[in-house]
């Protein structure tokens, strides 16, 4: 490196740009020297060399029976010591602690000298002697399904990097490469990194490298080209459970939708990526360049309209939560909780928008609409909590979800549920301000436009509220701070007058199961509480309970999804795990009232009405003045 540094002919390859050029010019040129001016040049050079000094990593598919990767990371000369942080979260807001699957951690130098490594923390490794560069080992355990998990097993691997990627400390932000060896025959990978050659893979950065999934794997893939840009549809799955080209033409409604919807396309290329499987499955993730999505085989066989409904959603999320962010999710912390007030609108208000994208590609129609919107209503009010817990606060609490307890109807609502009515309301409230003239699409263009194009984050909820009033030049202080901040209950009829529409309220016989049980994304779901005196308390159910099977099938993500369809006087099957054992338990559900909610028509709907509910429907705002 010294002699490097002071040869003339090597400085414009360097990056740093023209001050440091000059600098150096100034230190060394004509034979005249100062010595604080050569220092600082070479002060400069080394730590314009150090930033854009590349972190090299390979990924070995060492043992798929055995769930385990082997993983190098390449470190390039810098300090003496390095750290590397492994994240402790990732896709979903819990803490995972990812470390607990790494086996052990080995590293050494250039000429093969074992350095020592102390663990400063659980996550967080330092390698001594790394002056010259150094090479870091280690194995780590990959077998939490998709979309939110990393799995290798001996059918495919799916991949979310940050949850097996160790990152040097001081160098995130600087290049990365990655390259996977060991492929069983006929793998290939699928990846929305930038390809350069041999399975090698480049990122400017940590965080893009990470937020880009990657499928290993016999996969099916299928293309096209839609408005100027091209998408890549990958399927893991068996091929009877899917037809790649209804798919396709699936989503190439949902991207013209979006897209035309936006006024924008900030990308050229989007891969998605679907996994079906017939065990546990459910979600998406979204991606700022491809989404990840799973389902399972049996469900979507029985709804297949819920393909649509996700990746409208997830795709929606390459501009709502990806560029269009929150300030409080800022940067990115992968060593703790990152609290935000704003997933009330970052994922609630996302669902809003997907399901305008959806009416206008003509993948879901009013009826079913407002059918789905009187289910959101009823499962809020449903809940006890939505009189105790704001959007704002249930967006604070969304490290709480995954404890059974937090999620009881009495302790919590949902961020996406309340988030998406919120979205609603906020929609109706300013067509209502403003005679029709804005809607909830021109909040997101003035955000898309004023935050996400000038490389801003918003402000959380007072940045919502700037561009509501922004385009509808009317004051809603009064709105957010009773529905979004506040538990006051939303004023649905005189919402929805102006689309001639209002909710209904009727109670209902429904089976009662005498039990409240849900799960964790992919962990088993769990008894969380047993109503005294019921048949499932006389037929020995017990909280803390793992419910295996219900009915002969896999539980859905709450158990009240399993009994809604079902009827009081119904005898229901399950089998349970607990400490002791497993055991099998039948029961007759009970009977309870319950209050639900249903969107109709007023008794007299005017033209004007019905004029503004078409353009509702659509997403848009009048364009008459």
């Amino acid at each position: 490196m010294r002699d490097r540094s002071t040869r003339k002919d090597v400085i414009p390859s360097l990056p740093g740009g023209k001050a440091r050029n000059l600098l150096f010019c100034q230190a060394v040129g004509n034979g005249h020297y100062s010595s604080f001016a050569l220092l600082a040049a070479l002060v400069l050079i080394t730590a314009a060399a150090n930033s854009y000094a590349t972190t090299n990593y390979t990924i070995t598919l060492a043992d798929p029976d055995q769930h385990l990767l082997h993983i190098q990371v390449e470190l390039p000369e810098g300090p003496v010591q390095r750290q590397l942080q492994l994240p402790v979260w990732n896709a979903l807001y819990q803490i995972r602690e990812f470390s607990q699957y790494v086996n052990w951690v080995r590293a050494k130098d250039r000429s093969g000298h074992e350095l020592t490594i102390h663990s400063l923390n659980p996550s967080l490794w330092q390698i001594d002697g790394t002056q010259n560069g150094a090479t870091v080992e280690y194995e780590i355990y990959a077998d939490t399904i998709p979309p939110f998990g990393a799995e290798l097993n001996s059918h495919h691997a799916f991949l979310n990097l940050a949850e097996v990627l160790m990152y040097p400390v001081d160098a995130r932000s600087q290049p990365m490469i990655i390259r996977f060896t060991h492929l069983p025959e006929n793998w290939r990978v699928a990846t929305p990194l930038t390809s350069s050659s041999d399975n090698r893979f480049t990122a400017d950065n940590y965080d893009r490298l990470v937020d880009s999934p990657v499928e290993i794997g016999p996969f099916t893939e299928s293309d096209f080209d839609e408005s100027g840009a091209h998408y890549r549809v990958i399927v893991d799955a068996d091929p009877a459970d899917y037809d790649i080209t209804k798919i396709t033409a699936t989503l190439r409604k949902i991207v013209s939708a979006v897209t035309s919807w936006m006024n924008d396309r900030p990308y050229d290329t989007y891969m998605f990526i679907y996994h079906f499987p017939h065990g546990p499955a459910g979600g998406g993730m979204e991606h700022a360049y491809s989404t990840a999505i799973s389902l399972n085989a049996d469900f979507l066989a029985r709804a297949p309209e819920a393909l649509a409904s996700v990746s409208a959603h997830e795709f929606f999320h390459l501009w709502n939560v990806k560029r269009i962010r929150p300030q409080s999710l800022e940067p990115i912390d992968y060593t703790r909780e990152n609290y935000t007030r704003a997933l009330w609108f970052s994922e609630g208000c996302t669902s809003t928008a997907a399901d305008f994208i959806q009416l206008r590609a003509g993948l879901l129609d009013e009826p079913h609409f407002e059918q789905d919107l009187s289910a959101d209503i009823t499962e809020l009010e449903r809940r006890p909590a939505h009189l105790t817990q704001s959007a704002e606060e249930s967006s604070l609490d969304a490290w709480l979800e995954g404890n059974a307890y937090y999620r009881r109807p009495e302790r919590s609502i949902s961020y996406y549920n309340k988030g998406e009515l919120l979205c609603i309301a906020l929609d109706l409230a300013l067509r209502n301000a403003t005679q029709g003239h804005a809607s909830l699409r021109e909040v997101f263009q003035w955000m898309n436009d004023n935050y996400a194009k000038q490389g801003r984050f918003f402000p959380d909820s007072a940045g919502v509220r700037e561009a509501a009033e922004a385009v509808s030049h009317a004051d809603l202080a009064a709105f957010f701070t009773k529905y979004v901040s506040g538990t006051d209950e939303l004023p649905w009829n005189d919402l929805f007058r102006a689309v001639g529409l209002r909710v209904a309220e009727s109670t209902n016989t429904v089976a009662d199961a005498g039990f409240a049980a849900s799960r964790n994304f992919d962990g088993p779901m769990t008894v969380s509480s047993v109503t005294p005196n019921s048949e499932a308390e006389r037929a020995g159910l017990q909280a803390g309970d793992v419910i295996v099977e219900l009915n002969g099938h896999m539980p859905a993500l709450d158990a009240a999804q399993d009994i809604a369809p079902l009827s009081a006087g119904d005898t229901i099957t399950l089998k349970a795990h607990r400490a002791r054992g497993d055991h099998e338990l039948k029961f007759t559900l009970g009977a309870r009232e319950e209050i639900s909610y249903e969107l109709k028509d007023l008794d007299v709907v005017t033209p004007q009405q019905r004029a503004q509910r078409a353009l509702w429907l659509k997403g848009e705002a009048s364009s008459e003045r």
